[in-house]
C-alpha cells in the first residue's frame, strides 16, 4: 500500500484526520471487559466475550444520538467513526499520536501514525466510564494501520524462475491430482478482505465464480483496485481451487475490524487474510485485543481462517493460535524446495506454545519475492513498483501498465491454503476449522533446506522455518475424502465374547467360532483402512 507523505504540526502531531476510526466494545454477556481480560481470546472463550442483540441494537443507537457513523457492528461490537473532537468531547479525554516504527509491505522499516487516547493505559483504548456511554460500552479501541505482507489474458514470458497461474501453482501444489479426483471447491464460499477486486481478463476468460464486492467500512469504490494487491492475490484462490465462489471484501486499511466482521457476516466457510501488522511482545493494543476476538468468534462458529504469518514480521493475526499460519516455501528450477528467506517462522511470545507458520504455500525469496506471475489493475500502484525498470530480483521486469506482476510474499501462501481449505471442506462437509488444519499439516509435503526470514533452519519433520512444509493440496483432499468414507463405516470393535452355558453342549463351539471370526473381521478391516491410508499419505 502506497503511503503519502505525513504532515506534521510544529508540536510534531500528525494533522488530525477527518474520521477517526474506531470499534465499540459493547457489554460481554461473561460480565467481563473484553479489554480488562488478562488471558488470550480464542475459539474456545470468545463467546464470554459477545453481547447481547439488544444490548447491540441499543448501542447503535446512542452513537448515532451523538454524532458518530456506525459504520457496522458484529457480535462483540459495533465500528464508529467520527471526528477527534467528538471523541474528546464525549469520553472526556485528550487524543493525540505518536510515529512508531512497524514494519511494512516487501519487509521495509518505516514510521506509522498511531493514535492514543490518555485517559486509559493500555495503548489504543478509549475509556467510556465518564461518558454517557458507561453503562453501555466497556472500551473503545482505535484502529491501526495494518499492511499487506506483499490486461492481458496470459501474463509475459520471464526467464528468471517464476511460477504462472493457474498451471504452475497449482501443478507444483498438487491441486490437479484432487482435481482429477472432482475436488474442485465447487459450493464453497472464500471471503478475501483485501485491497479489492477487479474484473481482469484473466478471470473473465476462466469463468470464475467472484461475486460483487462488499466494501468494509469507510471503503469506497467497489469496483476498482487501486493497489493490485487484492486482484493479484485472488488467483492464487482459483490457482488451487478453480470452482469456489469467491466474495471480496474490499477494506479501508485503517479499519480491519469493521472490515473482517463484514466477511464474518457472509456466512463463508473461509476466509482469508493477507494483511496484520508485526508484534514480538505482549500487550496487544486495544484495537488488536478487539480484532483477536472477531477472529475467535468466528472460528467458534465454525468458519476456517487463514492468515500470512508475515514477511520477516511478528505476524499478527497470523500468530492467533485459532487461524491456519500461512509461511514460505521457494521452488527452485530443478524442483528443489528450500525455505523462503522472505517468509516469518517464529515461536510466538504472546500466545505461548504457539508455533508459526502452520505450512505453507509458494513464496519466493528476497529482495522482493517476485516470484509469481499474478494479474492485476494495469497501472495500479503494485504494476508501477515492480516494473520499475530494474533486472529480476530488484524487479520483475515487466510494464509498469501491463496488468501483470511478479510478486508473492506470504500474501500469496494465504489464498493458496485457503483454496486448499475449499478442496478439503467439499471432500469432508461440516468438519471443523481445526480439522481442516490437521489435514493440511499431515500431508504437507517435508521441506529440509533452508532458512527462514527470520532466521529458524529448515530441518526434518516441523520447524518454524515452513511449519509442516509445502502445501500439497491434492493429498489433502484425498485423505479428507478417505476419512469421511471410513468414519461413516459403523464398525464395532471388539465384539462382546459369547456367554457359553455352565455344561458343555454342541452350541459352544459354534459360539466361540462366530466371536473369533466377527474378532478378526474387524482387525482385519482396520489394518485394510490403515493401509489405504498410508498409500494417500505416501503417493
Amino acid at each position: 500500500m502506497k503511503m503519502k507523505n505525513k504532515q506534521l504540526k510544529e508540536d510534531g502531531q500528525a494533522s488530525a484526520p477527518e474520521k477517526l476510526f474506531a470499534f465499540a466494545s459493547v457489554r460481554s454477556v461473561g460480565g467481563k471487559s473484553l479489554f480488562d481480560e488478562k488471558d488470550i481470546v480464542t475459539s474456545q472463550n470468545a463467546h464470554l466475550f459477545q453481547s447481547e442483540e439488544q444490548l447491540i441494537t441499543q448501542a447503535i443507537k446512542k452513537f448515532t444520538e451523538l454524532g458518530f457513523e456506525v459504520l457496522g457492528q458484529s457480535k462483540i461490537g459495533v465500528s464508529i467513526a467520527g471526528p477527534i473532537s467528538l471523541y474528546e468531547k464525549i469520553f472526556k479525554t485528550k487524543i493525540s499520536s505518536n510515529e512508531k516504527r512497524v514494519i511494512k509491505e516487501s519487509g521495509k522499516e518505516d514510521d506509522a501514525t498511531f493514535w492514543d487516547s490518555n485517559n486509559s493505559p493500555t495503548p489504543g483504548l478509549i475509556n467510556t466510564n465518564e461518558s454517557p456511554l458507561a453503562d453501555l460500552i466497556e472500551g473503545i479501541a482505535i484502529e491501526e494501520p495494518i499492511y499487506f505482507m506483499s490486461e492481458r489474458i496470459i501474463g509475459p514470458y520471464k526467464t528468471y524462475n517464476h511460477l504462472t497461474v493457474p498451471d504452475g501453482v497449482g501443478v507444483v501444489l498438487n491441486a490437479y491430482q484432487a482435481h482429477r479426483s472432482g475436488f474442485t471447491g465447487k459450493g464453497i464460499k472464500i471471503c478475501m478482505v483485501d485491497s479489492g477486486w477487479y474484473k481482469h481478463p484473466f478471470f473473465l476468460s476462466r469463468y470464475y465464480n467472484v461475486l460483487t464486492p462488499l466494501l468494509g467500512p469507510s471503503a469506497v469504490s467497489p469496483l476498482t483496485d487501486e493497489n493490485g494487491h487484492g486482484t493479484s492475490e485472488s488467483a492464487n484462490i482459483f490457482a488451487v481451487a478453480p470452482e469456489v465462489t469467491l466474495q471480496p471484501v474490499k477494506i479501508n486499511f485503517v479499519n480491519s475490524i469493521g472490515a473482517f466482521n463484514v466477511a464474518v457476516a457472509q456466512s463463508p466457510q473461509i476466509i482469508t487474510c493477507s494483511w496484520g501488522s508485526s508484534i514480538r511482545n505482549p500487550p496487544l493494543s486495544a484495537a488488536n485485543q478487539a480484532l483477536a476476538a472477531s477472529i475467535a468468534s468466528a472460528v467458534a462458529s465454525g468458519i476456517v481462517v487463514v492468515f500470512s504469518a508475515g514477511n520477516i514480521h511478528y505476524g499478527f493475526p497470523g500468530q492467533h493460535p485459532d487461524v491456519i499460519s500461512a509461511g514460505g516455501v521457494y521452488r527452485e528450477m530443478d524442483g528443489t524446495l528450500k525455505a523462503s528467506n522472505y517468509a516469518s517462522g517464529f515461536t510466538s511470545n504472546i500466545y505461548i506454545g504457539r508455533k508459526v507458520p502452520d505450512l505453507s504455500g509458494l513464496v519466493g525469496m528476497l529482495p522482493r519475492a517476485a516470484y509469481l506471475m499474478l494479474p492485476l489493475p494495469a497501472n495500479c500502484e503494485i504494476d508501477q513498483a515492480l516494473g520499475n525498470g530494474s533486472p529480476h530480483p530488484n524487479g520483475d521486469e515487466t510494464a509498469t501498465n501491463d496488468g501483470w506482476a511478479a510478486i508473492s510474499g506470504t500474501s500469496a501462501a494465504a489464498p493458496q491454503i485457503a483454496g486448499a481449505c475449499a478442496l478439503v471442506l467439499q471432500a469432508y462437509p461440516g468438519i471443523s476449522p481445526a480439522r481442516v488444519r490437521s489435514f493440511l499439516m499431515s500431508t504437507a509435503t517435508d521441506v529440509t533446506i533452508g532458512v527462514g526470514g527470520n532466521g529458524s533452519v529448515a530441518t526434518v519433520g516441523y520447524d518454524t522455518a515452513t511449519g509442516a512444509g509445502l502445501l500439497n493440496a491434492g493429498k489433502a483432499a484425498l485423505l479428507a475424502r478417505w476419512r469421511r468414507i471410513i468414519e461413516s463405516i459403523v464398525i464395532r470393535p471388539n465384539p462382546i465374547p459369547p456367554i457359553l452355558p455352565e455344561r458343555p453342549n454342541m452350541f459352544a463351539a459354534e459360539h466361540q467360532a462366530a466371536y473369533m471370526a466377527a474378532n478378526n473381521h474387524y482387525n482385519d478391516n482396520t489394518n485394510l483402512f490403515q493401509q489405504i491410508e498410508d498409500l494417500i499419505l505416501q503417493n
